[in-house]
This record gives C-alpha cells, structure tokens and sequence, in this order.
C-alpha cells in the first residue's frame, strides 16, 4: 500500500474529476448516446427526443462542456455541441494506462 495519501491521484488524473462527475449522470450518458460519428446537435434536437424540459437539456450539456467532454460552437443563434473524443480518449486512456501498469 503506499503511504502518503496526497499522492495517490496521478497528476494526470486531476483535470478528470469533472469528466467522471459529467459521465456520472444517466441523463448525460443518454445524451451522449445520441451522437453519431462526427455529428453535430443543438439543445433543441436533443431535447425532441429526450424526457427533460429544453432548460433541463440545455444545463446538463453545460455540464458536459465545462467538463471537456462535449465541444461547441454558436453558429447565427445556434449552440451546436459535439463529443470531444481527443480529451475522452486521453481522459479514458490515462485511467486504462494506469490499471495496465499498477494493477
């Protein structure tokens, strides 16, 4: 067991924290499930088929997005969101790296 408990998340764990928080909610998995490769959505096609008001959608892709796992750009009065698979993958792969080596 190692000892000094102040180290016992990886620097390159830190920034992670808020992508396992975002991906902790079943509504957000939902929303990230929508997604096909490469595409782009805005609240109001991913509230048409969601349970959750415009409002409820529009704070849980906020969410998503401060975390780093959705991207987005505001195109005319448009927010068109979309995942942002680089930081996923080195998020994810940080946490598969360190199993692979210390487990």
């Amino acid at each position: 067991m190692k000892t000094r408990y102040n180290l016992a998340i990886p620097p390159e764990w830190r920034p992670m924290s808020k992508v396992f928080t975002a991906l902790g909610d079943e509504h957000r998995q939902r929303m990230l499930l929508l997604f096909d490769k490469g595409e782009r959505l805005n609240v109001g096609q991913i509230a048409a088929v969601s349970t959750l008001s415009r409002s409820t959608v529009s704070h849980h892709l906020k969410i998503l997005r401060e975390a780093g796992v959705l991207k987005s750009e505001k195109i005319g009065k448009e927010v068109w969101f979309w995942i942002n698979r680089h930081w996923l993958e080195e998020t994810l792969g940080n946490v598969l790296g360190y199993i692979r080596e210390h487990c």
